[in-house]
């Protein structure tokens, strides 16, 4: 789960809550004070430092008197995928911006080999999304990316005692899904 910086501004600005208010209701171990306050302004801007927990984002859409769903984009990762990620990409491609339930009627008869971990990635995203209560009829496809892991090296023995690489590519999914406003 991660959260929505454009609409986590949106809404403190609403309901007239500054970042202070929102830091000091954000405050446990390690983020506190001062560090508590810069926190919550990323978090406004859209960056993810330091990484936002899930009760971080409980306790802001109490404080917002808001729904997590409202403030929460659902994130899920597939990481190793024994494939390439140019062949996996294409893949996302096709998903980007669709309804979950749209994107998951198109991998599940989709041909190629990366599909079967993209739709893995999806459906942990929307049961993400469900538990926070969310409507699955209006969530979609909001960020899907694919980025290279690091290959798997192998050799292939040659002639007179060579040895060429064999450098088999593997990626990393990631699919997020977030309700339509």
């Amino acid at each position: 789960m991660r959260i929505r910086g454009d609409k986590l501004k949106r809404l403190s600005e609403q309901t007239g809550i500054g970042p202070e208010e929102l830091a000091s209701s954000v405050e446990r171990t390690g983020l506190d004070g001062d560090r508590a306050v810069s926190a919550v302004k990323n978090w406004m801007t859209g960056r993810d430092h330091p990484r936002c927990k899930a009760a971080d984002i409980a306790t802001l859409a109490q404080t917002l008197g808001c729904e997590v769903r409202e403030i929460a984009a659902f994130t899920s990762e597939v990481n190793f995928h024994r494939g390439s990620d140019r062949k996996a990409r294409l893949i996302v491609d096709m998903i980007r911006g669709k309804t979950a339930d749209e994107a998951i009627s198109i991998l599940t008869f989709s041909p190629q080999r990366a599909a079967v971990n993209v739709k893995k990635a999806l459906t942990a995203a929307v049961a993400d999304a469900e538990l926070a209560d969310a409507d699955v009829g209006v969530l979609f496809v909001s960020k899907a990316t694919v980025d290279t892991a690091t290959p798997i090296k192998r050799f292939r023995a040659k002639d007179r005692g060579r040895a060429h690489k064999i450098l088999k590519r593997q990626s990393h999914i990631t699919i997020s899904v977030q309700e339509r406003d």
